[in-house]
């Protein structure tokens, strides 16, 4: 009789701009992983987006040998119905109300399939084998094109009423900021997220005639002393070290880890975090929290979205 907990996973990560796909071994390692981008044209609808999806899925299930799965884990930006898996992410317009686990339990049948947000995927991927492992209270943290995380207390991923819990990136770090995507104002998401970024340093004069500038380029300047570009990365550091500051003293944690496109810089977004960070946390639970950087690759979300099927029992809640 074949043991289906030692079966491989099938693990998609899904963002705005690419999709991963994998099969994730139980142990947690990446056998195959393949990606495409998300969209390829303006014309790409939603079927079309599935299509690729379905075809990278199948792809890498060939290169695996066609195992046996147990299930299907996948990590997609939001917003969306959890854990219905019903997907209306951000940055992937066509995709309004998309019954993405349906689909995916049509295509894989008589096997789970666990569709959560792509931040808190890759959360559970650090928690579960990367620099968060062994911790059982920690936030995780996602600076990229947005701003997301989760939240991990008593070793469990905590998901909250509709999933959310842990979405740092809409902790409000300056009452007077710039205006958020959610509606608000001052968001660290509003801050802190790459876009954010290249519109404020573009308002204080940094490379206003080349339209084609992004936060690699801003990170690139930064990294070769450019005062606007380093002012920019303070300032978003500042910003990430208030939210974790008030997620601290809020869930009482010991462990903070950050990565995402944005903390790629390095020290100009860390140290002004730290700095911000030790400002404001001064209850004394909350001096000794810990900040570190996270430590697995770009399949950190297919690895995550894996751990969604793998270790359940940690880190899915919903039967």
């Amino acid at each position: 009789m074949r043991d289906e907990s030692a079966a491989p996973v099938l693990a998609v990560d899904i963002g705005g701009t690419k999709i991963a796909a994998g099969v994730v071994s139980a142990q947690g390692d990446v056998l195959v992983s393949d990606r495409a981008p998300t969209t390829l044209g303006p014309d790409d609808g939603d079927l079309a987006i599935w299509e690729r999806l379905h075809t990278l899925c199948e792809n890498v299930l060939d290169a695996a040998g066609r195992p046996a799965i147990q299930g299907v884990g996948v990590g997609c930006g939001g917003p969306m119905r959890w854990p219905a898996g019903v997907v209306s992410p951000v940055n992937l317009l066509p995709w309004r109300d998309f019954p993405l686990r349906d689909r995916l339990s049509a295509a894989y049948p008589d096997v789970p399939v666990r569709v959560h947000n792509d931040a808190v995927a890759v959360v559970v991927a650090e928690h579960w084998r990367g620099a968060g492992r062994g911790v059982a209270n920690m936030l995780g943290m996602v600076v990229s094109t947005g701003v997301g995380g989760g939240l991990v207390l008593g070793g469990r991923l905590i998901d909250g009423r509709s999933g959310n819990a842990g979405h740092v990136g809409h902790i409000v770090a300056d009452p007077t900021g710039p205006e958020c995507g959610c509606g608000g104002r001052g968001c660290v998401e509003a801050i802190a997220r790459g876009p954010a970024l290249v519109t404020w340093a573009r308002q204080q004069g940094w490379r206003q005639d080349d339209e084609a500038a992004t936060a690699k380029h801003l990170a690139d300047d930064a990294l070769a002393g450019d005062k606007i570009a380093r002012k920019a990365f303070e300032r978003a550091g500042h910003a990430v070290g208030i939210g974790i500051a008030s997620a601290v003293a809020l869930c009482d944690l010991e462990l903070v880890v950050v990565g995402g496109g944005v903390s790629q810089v390095g020290g100009l977004l860390f140290e002004p975090l730290e700095q911000s960070l030790r400002t404001y946390a001064r209850i004394e639970f909350a001096r000794d929290v810990v900040v570190r950087r996270a430590s697995l690759d770009q399949n950190a979300g297919i690895v995550g979205a894996a751990a969604f099927v793998l270790a359940g029992d940690q880190y899915w809640a919903p039967g």
